[in-house]
């Protein structure tokens, strides 16, 4: 089988961790050449600790972590304590981590990475502000049309916003490198919250995860219930949308999405709907698509799978 070469930048979050371990579960599919951490759940010494201890936990010390910008190109950071705790991982108690952190800025590493492997053969994996990867094109131009694909969990359309009416988190932490990643001409697919909100964990996919009956799945079970808090109380929803793990599940097996090729565009100057992803889903513009934009998840089947890698660690 194909293994897919992919870096993974994060900014964990529970959601985050989640969508780390089901790749690092699947080494027959992906080949992760290293964890590049950005700021946005949580400050940047929080997102490169969790990474680690995520790593750690999988049983995969080797794997090469980054740390990468500290705060957005043109912004204030903000982040998102009041949904995934002070640490960013609230929920399991989990050792410091041990493994080292890399010398090499994200950025640089992003860089080095797509110039020397062959080009179209890297996958980026977005799953938090677009930060690193905006600045790694800004500072080296030629690598867009190196990528392979851009899978990212980002942005909204059918569901709007959930960190203001008009929009998701991670674009509005970093508006201006969303539109210079969107404007970029590397092939994107996006997971936005139209998806994630349909990935929810119920009660029984997370009986299912502690079931396991290992520290992976007693975490993820535990990371849930933390995480879930926010949602039940603000959606009334019956559980909480694994988002991130949307990124991974669609490396795995694409065939659990569906989507559209379409046009987006970041708003970046209005104060009223700053970060809003455009999705020109009825193509009523003659805007050319930039994007596969994705709007349904067989979610049976992505906890399925996630359940069957969760069980490997």
């Amino acid at each position: 089988m194909h293994r897919r070469k992919i870096i993974i930048d994060t900014d964990p979050g529970q959601d985050d961790a989640v969508a780390i371990l089901l790749a690092l579960a699947s080494p027959e599919a992906l080949e992760v050449l290293g964890i590049t951490c950005v700021a946005g759940n949580v400050p940047l010494p929080l997102t490169e600790k969790n990474a680690r201890i995520i790593c750690e936990l999988a049983g995969k010390p080797d794997v090469k972590v980054f740390a990468g910008c500290d705060r957005p190109l043109a912004r204030k950071l903000v982040t998102a304590e009041h949904v995934h705790g002070k640490t960013g991982l609230d929920g399991p108690v989990l050792p410091e981590p041990t493994m080292p952190l890399q010398a090499d800025h994200a950025v640089d590493f992003i860089i080095k990475t797509l110039r020397s492997e062959p080009s179209g053969t890297v996958t980026l994996c977005p799953l938090g502000p677009l930060t690193n990867i905006a600045t790694a094109f800004q500072k080296a131009p030629d690598i867009a049309a190196r990528v392979g694909e851009i899978v990212l969990m980002g942005g909204a359309y059918f569901e709007a916003g959930n960190i203001t009416p008009a929009a998701e988190f991670n674009i509005y932490v970093d508006p201006e490198a969303a539109d210079i990643v969107f404007k970029s001409g590397a092939p994107i697919t996006v997971m936005p919250l139209d998806v994630t909100h349909k990935a929810l964990v119920t009660k029984e996919r997370n009986d299912a995860f502690r079931a396991l009956k290992t520290p992976v799945g007693a975490a993820v079970a535990e990371m849930t219930e933390f995480f879930e808090r926010f949602d039940r109380e603000k959606y009334g929803s019956p559980g909480a949308p694994l988002h991130d793990p949307c990124v991974t599940a669609y490396l795995l097996q694409p065939e659990l999405f569906t989507g559209r090729h379409i046009n987006v565009e970041i708003e970046t100057l209005s104060e009223l709907t700053l970060g809003m992803t455009v999705a020109d889903w009825w193509r009523v513009t003659e805007r050319a698509p930039n994007c596969t934009f994705m709007g349904n998840i067989d979610a049976e089947g992505f906890f399925a799978l996630l359940t069957e890698r969760l069980a490997r660690l």
